[in-house]
């Protein structure tokens, strides 16, 4: 355990003779570091569920419901074509007050899907979804999907860039 003497304005840490500010820079580097040398297939989810482009919305959220899922990825061809989240269901199905039964994934998705690779860098993941405003991505290895990974396992796995991140959790005003 380490003991802390104030010395002036400034702790040290008795064990180090540092002060806790310049240990705070340290350790504060060493997390950057860290996320720009860990990649994304380090902590992205490996079960991914998808479903089909004419799979009907009433089938997708039940799949969604049963797996205690966010989203899903629309698939044609086992390549990524689209992406439901739950804002997408509550904003083009729920407020419009829509028939999931009647509608396909094809109508509901977001379309075309923003990818990673899984050697992408956690920190170029994370400007990326700041950059896009986007809090999922779909995981692609040599064109295939490998997994998916989310602005909550970066947060979660690297909490230091979560200044970097914040501005997805933000209100901001969207016109549809």
């Amino acid at each position: 355990m380490h003991k802390s003497t104030v010395i002036g304005v400034e702790a040290k840490d008795t064990t180090t003779n540092k002060g806790l500010n310049s240990k705070l820079l340290e350790t504060t580097w060493r997390h950057n570091k860290m996320a720009s040398i860990m990649l994304v297939r380090d902590i992205m989810s490996k079960d991914v569920k998808v479903v089909r482009p004419d799979t009907s919305m009433k089938e997708v959220v039940a799949t969604m419901n049963k797996f205690n899922i966010g989203s899903i990825i629309i698939v044609q061809s086992d390549r990524p074509v689209g992406i439901i989240t739950e804002r997408d269901i509550l904003r083009r199905i729920v407020e419009p007050c829509l028939a999931p039964e009647t509608l396909t994934a094809r109508q509901i998705m977001t379309s075309p899907v923003l990818t990673i690779s899984e050697t992408a860098s956690i920190e170029e993941t994370a400007k990326l979804m700041a950059r896009k405003r986007v809090k999922k991505l779909p995981v692609m290895d040599n064109g295939k999907l490998v997994g998916m990974i989310t602005y909550t396992d970066i947060v979660a796995k690297v909490p230091t860039l979560l200044s970097l991140l914040e501005k997805l959790v933000r209100p901001q005003h969207r016109s549809y």
